[in-house]
């Protein structure tokens, strides 16, 4: 069989010959094939394996279904007439779907042969889901010296779970080993491991920069499809790392908020329901926090928490006639069992259960119950019940002749308990006010005001009180230094269960007066563009809440009153509302002997001074787009027939974020079509620039740490942040992001950075750049599209540790 493609009256070949076999198939200019013998000879074929393209200028196919090429080019780009790069083959021989093997290789770009040879290639193509080899990064560091990098080996263990192995190497001396895995299983669950160890060294030893430190890091994510188990969840989210792995994390460097990262929370929990008991409630959870800054670690492992919702246990099962009032009495029981330990990194593993961890059981039960007196205002009593029991108490003396407190931990079981009861009222006042027609004409229709207040009362024993057994007290004599036959004597208390897992109730009696004020503002006006009479009205929010609250605790022997809390809540538009809180002081400072601030028993409207108001901030921020101005200033189309595309250019962008990572990760690898056009009514086409820019300011007003002697006042100060973060895109090609953040009241910029990235076809170009702070730097990279060629890249970036960004 002989085929070639044939000239028209324009001269254009048409009909060129198609060779397929199986899922395989080859475009040629001129083909000759053998039907029994099944080989052939192909001019000029062009054929596809995995992501990347065979162009062939002869061609010849043997029985054993081989392909043998000489003068061939493999590239990944689709312009195959003109590819922005190949490589150059002299020779070589594929086998369709499995491989392709090379003779000597070179690379040409944009038609220009570089001095870049291979001496032969090996190409694997597989379509199916394969295990293979994870090939390494070549870097080159100053303190770490010559390495590979995020080399490895890929595991398909099955469809429902991977395994990747990575590790890194450097020549003085650091080496890293990483295993990440993946499972899945449809309608279950879903999550991913990964476990990294590392042994940093940089420097040269001997030498005073010197320095070797092994870190670790463990993050683990596991979710459970809510359709899995109803009665029963599971979850996690894993970010445990030591304090120095992401300073000692070249690829971290790159992401300045991974190192100004100061407090990092991981947690395991599970939920247990059950379907007969549904008002029982079971759960349990690990907890770790740590801070980075001064690596500090808090571990609470286990937590269990058992509940029982609210149940009314006086109700009758069969009630005849109206409710009675013992059957509006109400209760509840939550139990918690929680072992925790604060410590540092390097000892947690040294720290002993007994003398360094913490632990207890808690037991809460609130009964409360609610009455109608007068049809109008509702009486709430209530009565909260706590029990704690701990396995060890502090007995505390002192040493005369050592002059120190001596500390003595008793093991054995303590119930510690307290209670306090209360009653509360509250009610609702409406108020309507008909604004005077011939002022306001009939556009305003009524303002509505509507006031909550609320009273309560509440008591709570002395639990410092001897009888209890929570607080003990010794005597302290401290020798005098000049006569040391002269001692002073002083009684100390303590509470027996200090530092304790769930505290101990408080000294002092408490019988406090609450109350309360909320306020709701709202005017009724005429809706203007009802024509139909449906809705002839709208309800317009003033004021969405104003609310002030306090209490006077009658039970004291000097500062009675609280500080006045109040709030505000004002609706500025349909998605947009202000809220500001803050808190009023009543009472005056004053001075110790040391002459430090304290606040003393005298009021401050007694001097003829108002509250103090003690600071207030709030935040704002809003996200401007094209669509933006298009929904405010642009005309609604009332048909499509301009419209050519069915894909608007926004939806080619939708991935446009403005996030910052490290741009030699960033490999989309997207290939960019024209985008959608729209046609003005004068003809032209009209030009869609997607972008986004986002804002955001902060304001705080409050005290500083400035107390003023002469005003006997903390100086107030005044602080604002603006925080910008923008993208654009000028052409399919061109993106363009960048986010900063400024201090008014520092003066300076706390941290920005601007990245520019460029899709050039097959390839990708990506730079940014930190132009100040303490995480100057700098980074470049320019790579092609994909994964099998993934290596064939350039990267420049600024040396971890190394600021070397200098500005003339």
């Amino acid at each position: 069989m002989y085929a070639k493609g044939t000239q028209n009256e324009k001269g254009e070949v048409i009909g060129e010959p198609v060779f397929s076999e199986g899922e395989s198939s080859y475009n040629s200019k001129e083909l000759m094939y053998n039907l029994k013998s099944k080989k052939g000879y192909i001019r000029h074929v062009v054929t596809q394996e995995g992501e990347g393209y065979i162009i062939s200028d002869r061609t010849k196919k043997t029985e054993d279904n081989l392909f043998c090429m000489t003068g061939g080019k493999y590239t990944t780009c689709e312009n195959h007439d003109h590819p922005d790069f190949y490589l150059s083959i002299s020779k070589g021989k594929v086998k369709p779907g499995e491989y392709i093997v090379t003779g000597p290789a070179h690379l040409v770009i944009a038609d220009v042969p570089l001095p870049i040879a291979l001496p032969f290639g090996f190409f694997p193509f597989s379509s199916k889901y394969s295990s293979g080899v994870l090939m390494p990064n070549y870097t080159d560091e100053m303190t770490r010296g010559f390495g590979l990098t995020n080399g490895g080996y890929y595991f398909a263990i099955n469809d429902y779970m991977d395994l990747e192995l990575r590790g890194d190497i450097y020549t003085k001396g650091t080496w890293a080993l990483s295993a990440t895995t993946s499972y899945t299983k449809r309608y279950k669950f879903r999550g991913n491991l990964s476990i990294s160890y590392r042994e940093d060294v940089t420097g040269e030893k001997g030498m005073s920069d010197y320095s070797k430190a092994n870190n670790m890091s463990i993050r683990w994510s596991h979710s459970q499809d809510a359709k899995a188990n109803p009665n029963f969840t599971f979850s996690s989210s894993v970010n445990f790392s030591t304090s120095g792995y992401n300073r000692s994390n070249v690829n971290s460097y790159y992401r300045p908020e991974l190192n100004s990262e100061n407090t990092k929370s991981s947690s395991i929990s599970f939920t247990k329901r059950f379907a007969d008991l549904p008002s029982l409630n079971i759960s349990g959870s690990m907890l770790i926090n740590q801070r980075t800054k001064d690596s500090t670690i808090n571990l609470s492992l286990p937590n269990i928490n058992l509940s029982y919702s609210r149940f009314y246990p006086f109700k009758r099962k069969n009630p005849v006639g109206n409710e009675r009032w013992y059957e509006k009495i109400s209760m509840s029981y939550t139990g918690a069992f929680a072992n925790s330990i604060d410590t540092k990194e390097n000892k947690l593993l040294s720290s002993s259960f007994t003398r360094d961890w913490r632990n207890g059981m808690r037991h809460s039960i609130p009964i409360s119950a609610t009455f109608n007196l007068f049809k109008f205002i509702n009486i709430s009593p209530s009565i909260n019940y706590t029990e704690r029991w701990y396995l060890r108490s502090i007995e505390k003396s002192w040493d005369k002749v050592a002059q120190k407190e001596l500390n003595d931990t008793t093991d054995g079981f303590y119930r510690v308990f307290d209670f306090n009861m209360g009653v509360s009222a509250s009610t609702k006042l409406y108020g309507f006010y008909i604004p005077l027609r011939s002022l306001f004409g009939d556009k305003i229709d009524r303002i509505r005001h509507v006031m909550t207040p609320s009273v309560g009362f509440g008591y709570t024993p002395d639990f410092g009180d001897p009888m209890w057994g929570y607080y003990n007290s010794y005597t302290k004599s401290v020798q005098s230094k000049t006569d040391p036959n002269v001692y002073t004597n002083s009684e100390v208390e303590y509470s027996r269960f200090a530092g304790a897992l769930y505290g101990v109730p408080g000294k002092g009696k408490s019988g406090s007066i609450n109350f309360s004020l909320g306020n709701n503002l709202e005017m009724k006006v005429r809706n203007d563009k009802d024509t139909t009479g449906t809705t002839p009205f709208k309800i317009i929010s003033l004021i969405e809440s104003l609310n002030i609250g306090g209490s006077y605790n009658l039970a004291a022997d000097s500062m009675r009153w609280s500080q006045f809390s109040t709030s505000i809540r004002l609706k500025l538009s349909k998605n947009y509302s202000l809220s500001l809180s803050t808190s009023f002081d009543p009472y005056m400072f004053g001075l110790t002997s040391s002459g430090n601030p304290v606040r003393i028993n005298q009021l401050r409207w007694n001097n003829g001074k108002f509250p103090r108001f003690q600071g207030t901030s709030t935040s704002y921020s809003y996200t401007f787009s094209n669509e933006t101005f298009s929904k405010w200033f642009g005309k609604k189309d009332i048909d499509n027939k301009n419209k050519t595309g069915t894909t608007s250019t926004q939806d080619k962008f939708e991935n446009i974020d403005g996030s910052q990572s490290d741009p030699s990760q960033q490999n989309s690898g997207n290939k960019h079509d024209n985008a959608a056009t729209e046609i003005a009514s004068d003809g032209y086409t009209k030009i869609k620039i997607p972008w986004s820019f986002s804002v955001n300011y902060s304001i705080r007003y409050g005290n500083s740490s400035i107390f003023n002697k002469d005003k006997m006042e903390y100086e107030m100060e005044f602080s604002h942040n603006l925080s910008v973060n923008g993208n654009i895109s000028l052409t399919p090609n061109w993106r363009i992001s960048g986010n900063s953040t400024y201090d008014f009241r520092a003066k300076q910029f706390t941290y920005t950075s601007i990245s520019v990235n460029r899709s050039l076809h097959c390839w990708n170009m990506s730079a940014s750049i930190v132009p100040f702070g303490m995480y100057k730097s700098y980074n470049f990279h320019i790579g092609v599209n994909a994964s099998m060629l993934s290596d064939l890249k350039y990267d420049k970036r600024s040396e971890y540790g190394v600021n070397n960004i200098t500005w003339y």
